[in-house]
């Protein structure tokens, strides 16, 4: 016994909830005010940035724990986060600038609300 081909029509519909890359973005209005707030210098070493030392703007927290990715939620520090030995690469793999990265939003968030309250 054969069944007959009835093709369905593929729905139109898309995602519905963005994706974490999408959340984890850095526009460049957030990219600025990290900028503007580091002020040419690793917010982590407090170096200034310079051919040896790029800048990098790095998220905090993981992207996907996000809602959407503020100003707050990104630090400038020297990368690149490949290379042992930079800030970038401590925060994101070593328990102390991971911990450092947790205080330090922490700081920008209490800094805000005594900013406006």
């Amino acid at each position: 016994m054969q069944f007959p081909l009835r093709p369905v029509p593929k729905p139109n519909f898309g995602r519905s909830k963005p994706t974490a890359k999408e959340r984890g973005k850095i526009t460049k209005d957030v990219y600025a005010k990290a900028s503007a707030r580091a002020g040419g210098r690793c917010e982590c070493c407090k170096e200034p940035f310079g051919w040896d030392r790029p800048a990098e703007c790095a998220h905090l927290v993981r992207r996907w724990k996000l809602p959407e990715t503020t100003d707050k939620d990104v630090a400038m520090l020297c990368g690149p986060a490949v290379n042992t030995g930079t800030c970038h690469n401590a925060i994101d793999y070593t328990a102390a600038g991971r911990k450092w990265a947790e205080d330090f939003r922490l700081e920008l968030y209490l800094r805000e609300g005594n900013e406006n309250g």
